[in-house]
């Protein structure tokens, strides 16, 4: 596993061996980035990874110019491993919150430019992530919810949905905040 692109371009990572995560591939995450840097500025942005895992995503994000990356994942030995590799980096814009996704997202205030969900491909429900993101109000006026997924989940009649690129058995679903009727 390794950053595809910014200062951390070619850093290779190590995550712990016995992991149960499943992280996003180099080839999926290039398709994802290169949609967001021609969409999405990504220079100085807040961004929120839910389902972290091995904080490759967020990583992603931070070598690209992200301001503050909040990582959420309940693993002990993945949340070890970000922490870690944050020290390594010496990378100060990074921070971990070791928690179940969905009491986070009960109880956490504060708004993001974009936030990124992994949850696990064999969770049940996937598809109510979406709505509880909304309803959390993390979503910024202007930022994108990005759903990984597998290709039986349809998202596509959810509220605030935008699109999904694929790539390979990787599908991404955007979403936007839902617009306030005036």
């Amino acid at each position: 596993m390794r950053i595809v692109g910014g200062k951390y371009r070619n850093r290779r990572l190590h995550p712990p061996s016995e992991m149960e995560a499943r992280p996003t591939t180099d080839f999926a995450k290039e398709g994802l980035f290169n949609v967001l840097q021609h969409s999405v500025p990504l220079d100085g942005i807040r961004v929120l990874d839910l389902f972290a895992g091995t904080g490759n995503i967020s990583l992603e994000f931070l070598s690209r110019g992200a301001l503050e990356v909040i990582s959420v994942d309940q693993d002990r030995a993945l949340f070890a491993f970000m922490q870690r590799t944050a020290r390594d980096l010496g990378e100060t814009g990074w921070r971990m919150v070791r928690s179940d996704v969905f009491a986070f997202l009960n109880n956490h205030r504060g708004q993001y430019d974009i936030v990124f969900a992994d949850p696990p491909f064999h969770m049940e429900q996937i598809e109510r992530v979406p709505a509880l993101v909304r309803q959390s109000g993390l979503l910024g006026e202007e930022g994108v919810l990005i759903l990984e997924h597998h290709e039986k989940v349809v998202l596509s009649k959810e509220p605030g949905y935008l699109r999904t690129r694929t790539y390979g058995l990787i599908h991404f679903s955007f979403f936007g905040p839902e617009k306030q009727e005036a």
